[in-house]
């Protein structure tokens, strides 16, 4: 089971802040984002194709190849701007 935290954008577009998904093990970052791609509709709309999104595993930014390990927390959420 992990943790999959939205932010931004994919909060209000999901309509969902947080939810518990259980993961075959081991599960990639590629692999999760490729389980909610699946879900189609809004899911495959922002986070396939060129959409620019960040993940990060228990609160360390990650890359798609990495693993996520069971209990983990896993924030998705789009590129930050600032000044």
């Amino acid at each position: 089971m992990i943790r999959v935290l939205y932010f931004a954008q994919l909060r209000d577009v999901f309509s969902c802040e947080s939810e518990e998904l259980p993961m075959p093990s081991p599960v990639t970052v590629a692999g999760l984002i490729a389980i909610l791609i699946a879900r189609g509709d809004i899911w495959a709309a922002e986070l396939s194709g060129n959409k620019i999104f960040r993940v990060a595993v228990n609160q360390e930014m990650a890359q798609l190849s990495d693993m996520i390990p069971s209990h983990a927390e896993v924030a998705i959420f789009p590129p930050v701007t600032g000044g």
